[in-house]
């Protein structure tokens, strides 16, 4: 099972939207007071390391694909957060 699965499971009435290809990079589940719904939680870093590995784009691709792309990409107040743990890259 998926983390992504696992946490629809924990959160059946709420609606979690994915980045797609980015399973592996999900951290859990963020409440947070600025937005009414729960919203999805990803590694920055583990996110870069997938494009990376996944896409075969450099260190600066990835972070020009994935800024632009991934995190630029608004899909409403259920848009998933971006959690800055470059720090653990």
């Amino acid at each position: 099972m998926t983390k992504a699965e696992l946490l629809a499971e924990q959160y059946p009435d709420t609606e979690l939207l994915q980045a797609d290809g980015f399973d592996e990079a999900i951290l859990g589940v963020v409440f947070d007071s600025m937005c009414a719904v729960p919203r999805l939680a990803y590694s920055r870093c583990k996110c870069l390391e997938i494009l990376m590995k996944r896409d075969g784009m450099t260190e600066d691709e990835a972070v020009e694909f994935f800024d632009f792309n991934v995190v630029g990409a608004y899909m409403g107040e259920k848009t998933p957060v971006w959690v800055d743990d470059t720090y653990s890259c």
